[in-house]
């Protein structure tokens, strides 16, 4: 008797239109990241298919909280073509695959099953941008657009540091922080404070601030 390749049951979250395939069982489908968590939660799929939407990057704080309070459920996240950064960060996050947005069928359905037997898998162009990345010598910056001292600032404040406390562990006066923070605004996007550090912990910063 041929033996039977078993079903991986999966919640989709953020994905248009998640494939059709004998070897899935579609346990959950939500358009909202945040209801991953829940879904995750309680149905406890043995994969997670979450699609990461900068500048928001929710996705990436959900896949932290889902691989720290679920971790029997393996995280495979989809991001836009050529966000080598977001592979990285995705990683750090705990994702057990990254697979670009764009890719076809066959391919989220081949890289759903491998994460879900314990492989820990990339798509060729997040691979070779990954491997891009650990052998470039500056380091790693999931907010690409900005200077490193940039980083440097925003990584601090994420970590609950003010202006004046960032200003003296810099060495700077607390006017030329407040003018690095308007540039990191700017190119981020955003002129909410709240929403600038809520995007940059959940991409990971102001964990060692």
């Amino acid at each position: 008797m041929p033996i039977r390749t078993p079903v991986v049951t999966v919640v989709f979250a953020g994905v248009p239109k998640p494939p059709v395939s004998s070897e899935l069982e579609v346990v959950a489908h939500t358009p909202d990241e945040r209801e991953a968590i829940w879904y995750a939660t309680v149905l406890r799929p043995d994969v997670l298919v979450l699609s990461v939407h900068p500048p928001a990057l929710d996705g990436l704080a959900v896949t932290r909280e889902v691989s720290s309070r679920v971790p029997g459920t393996a995280v495979l996240v989809l991001t836009p073509p050529g966000d080598g950064e977001l592979v990285v960060a995705a990683m750090h996050a705990g994702a057990r695959g990254v697979l670009s947005r764009t890719a076809g069928h066959d391919d989220l359905v081949r890289f759903i099953r491998g994460v879900a037997a314990g492989a820990v898998v990339f798509g060729e162009r997040a691979a070779d941008r990954l491997y891009d990345l650990l052998a470039a010598s500056q380091p790693l910056r999931v907010f690409p657009r900005l200077t490193s001292r940039e980083h440097e600032v925003l990584d601090l404040l994420a970590g609950g540091l003010g202006i004046a406390d960032v200003a003296r562990r810099l060495g700077l006066a607390a006017k030329t922080v407040r003018n690095v923070v308007s540039a990191v605004h700017a190119k981020v996007g955003t002129d909410d404070r709240e929403t600038l550090l809520g995007q940059a912990r959940n991409a990971g910063l102001g964990r060692h601030s």
